[in-house]
């Protein structure tokens, strides 16, 4: 027997909150020592600051166990649509996929994406329809979901006939048959799933090249080992401090080394001399290396499959930080250390794309979603940045002479009596009734194909409408003719007419006239947003003023002053929220709101078309 027969490589996929990285610490429970199970924390793969922060995996990540006598590398993937990018890397290093499906809420867009994605990979899909145990489960009713999700995406031709598990990631069992019930169903954890595992997906190709082609997927960097790179060995061996080249995008090989190399054993690594076909492992000693890059022996004579990235559907402006408060909070604020970092990320993050534009102070960066975006600006305020953000908008381009856009698919799902308020409000934004299902408890569920700019900005209003009940979900679904001009904000916002610092006083007489961002003893600048206005149209006002003082009485009531708290601003919410004339600026301690022109005679200028 070859030794690639022993070992099976997969890939966690599923959209977001049905029970993956769960299932994967029940996993590995099931097959580490009794000392390691005691050390294991919960969502154990979800090791970045971040992701335990927001609770959603965001990285891809790999981890083994060793069931009977076989290695089984199971690579964890995000659930979110916006790190779609994560997902589709990881899909060439594996040879089939274990599917996660909720048994209540059934296939969704991150669903219906990854499928897609199996197709085009010819990947071995191994359904397993998770949380059966939850109150209104329906696995039969998703089964039939999932199969007709795979006939839409795979036509005719596609196999139905695979295998499907039931199983409670929380509680840490799988069946085959619905009809085990009670505490049977605890009786073989989860070996059904191993098992079904070892049967049906298949063994890494044997090639038998003698070339060593070794895939990078995505690469780090370790406080004791330096550079690192994970990927897969396609074809040949590679062993410790073997001269070999890097291979990069643009056809170039550069000589390079490995001094380290290690394979993965539930959440450890272990050292090793040598790879071979077939094997998942980290490398260490890579200099210059980039996420789709090859290792090999000598050049290849045929092209190399590289990695296939969806392009990105969002575009932003990252800006250097000319507010005046520029440099206060944040230590990284020059042109140079921001082009730096951005490029730097790029690397690894093959779904963001930065462009540098006629400005050296403006960079367009291009991402997935929102969400994807946000990501990176929370990373780089932790790390000291000080920057600003123009408003998101749709990556336009031209197909044919015609003006095309990115549109989404999105899922919604509300409660009966706000079914007509949500539909009117779609529909006025230009987005395409798909279907229309209800059940028996009051709840109906809406799919819309509907434009991506569409949706920027719309989570906090339908969170509004629907009393915070309703929930949400989108991908990107396709490319299609420009739509319309999305009418700006409904309300205008209050412009601070003044540098200093914001007091009761101030704030109090403001507070009639709109919601407030900023807190007594803020320091605030000219320019800069303070608050949502009331009504449409921007005003300009002064947070900073203060009570005259006089030798008159006053009553006690004067000196009552009560406020409203401010709302608070996170990353999304101000990326929703700015328009055209607006930006986002960003530091280690805080988030401001302000206009592109800070003076308020220079956008009386703009306004009437004048040069400022």
């Amino acid at each position: 027997m070859n030794f690639q027969e022993k070992i099976r490589n997969i890939a966690v996929v599923a959209h977001v909150d049905h029970g993956k990285t769960t299932l994967i610490d029940k996993m590995l429970k099931e097959s580490i020592s009794k000392r390691d199970f005691e050390a294991l924390s919960e969502r154990a793969m979800d090791s970045d600051e971040l992701e335990k922060e927001r609770g959603i995996t965001i990285l891809s990540k790999c981890t083994g166990i060793k069931y009977k006598d076989y290695r089984i590398n199971i690579v964890d993937t995000p659930g979110h649509g916006d790190f779609g990018s994560e997902v589709e890397r990881v899909l060439a290093m594996v040879d089939g996929v274990l599917l996660l499906v909720d048994a209540f809420d059934g296939p969704m867009p991150q669903t219906r994406f990854i499928l897609k994605k199996c197709f085009e990979y010819n990947l071995h899909v191994l359904l397993v329809i998770n949380k059966i145990d939850r109150p209104g489960a329906r696995p039969e009713e998703v089964l039939e979901m999932v199969y007709d999700l795979f006939l839409e995406l795979g036509g005719e031709n596609v196999n139905l006939d695979f295998p499907v598990i039931y199983a409670s990631a929380k509680e840490g069992y799988a069946i085959k048959d619905l009809s085990i019930q009670g505490e049977d169903r605890f009786k073989d954890k989860l070996n059904p799933l191993f098992d079904a595992i070892i049967d049906y997906i298949p063994h890494p190709p044997i090639l038998n090249k003698p070339g060593l082609e070794f895939l990078v997927t995505s690469i780090g960097h370790d406080d004791f080992l330096g550079a690192t790179a994970i990927g897969i060995v396609k074809s040949g061996s590679l062993k410790v401090n073997d001269q070999v080249y890097l291979y990069n995008a643009k056809d170039e090989l550069v000589k390079t080394k490995p001094n380290k190399i290690f394979l993965f054993d539930g959440l450890k690594r272990l050292e090793t001399n040598e790879i071979k076909e077939g094997d998942i492992a980290l490398v260490a000693g890579l200099t210059g290396v980039n996420a789709g890059d090859y290792i090999v022996n000598d050049k290849p004579i045929s092209p190399l499959q590289r990695i296939k990235i969806d392009e990105p559907v969002i575009l932003v402006n990252f800006i250097v930080n000319k507010s005046p408060f520029s440099g206060k909070e944040g230590k990284l604020v020059t042109t140079r250390q921001l082009r730096e970092r951005l490029f730097k990320e790029v690397s690894n993050n093959v779904g963001l794309k930065v462009v540098e534009t006629g400005d050296e102070t403006v960079f367009d960066v291009y991402g997935r979603g929102l969400l994807h975006l946000s990501i990176l600006i929370e990373k780089m305020r932790r790390e000291g940045f000080e920057f600003a953000v123009s408003k998101p908008r749709g990556v336009i381009k031209e197909v044919d002479g015609k003006k095309m856009e990115p549109y989404e698919l999105l899922y919604i799902t509300v409660k009966d009596e706000f079914t007509g308020s949500i539909l009117d409000r779609l529909s006025s934004m230009k987005g395409a009734l798909l279907d229309m299902t209800k059940d028996d408890k009051g709840n109906t569920y809406l799919e819309f194909n509907i434009p991506s700019r569409s949706i920027m900005g719309f989570h906090n209003e339908f969170l509004t409408m629907t009393k915070g009940t309703g929930t949400m979900n989108h991908n990107f679904y396709k490319f299609d003719e420009y739509a319309y001009d999305i009418s700006p904000r409904k309300n205008g916002v209050m412009i601070s007419m003044e540098n200093g610092e914001a007091n009761s006083y101030g704030l109090f007489n403001l507070q009639d006239r709109g919601s407030m961002f900023v807190a007594p003893q803020d320091e605030v600048y000219e320019g800069m947003i303070i608050g949502i206005h009331s009504k449409p149209g921007d005003i300009t006002v002064n947070p900073c003023k203060k009570k005259q003082l006089t030798n008159m009485r006053s009553k006690a009531s004067d000196e009552m002053i009560t406020l409203t708290p401010p709302i608070k601003l996170t990353i999304e919410y101000a990326l929703e929220f700015i328009e055209d004339d607006e930006l986002a600026e960003f530091t280690p301690k805080s988030i401001r709101l302000r206009k592109k022109l800070l003076s308020e005679s220079d956008r009386k200028k703009e306004s009437r078309g004048l040069k400022v």
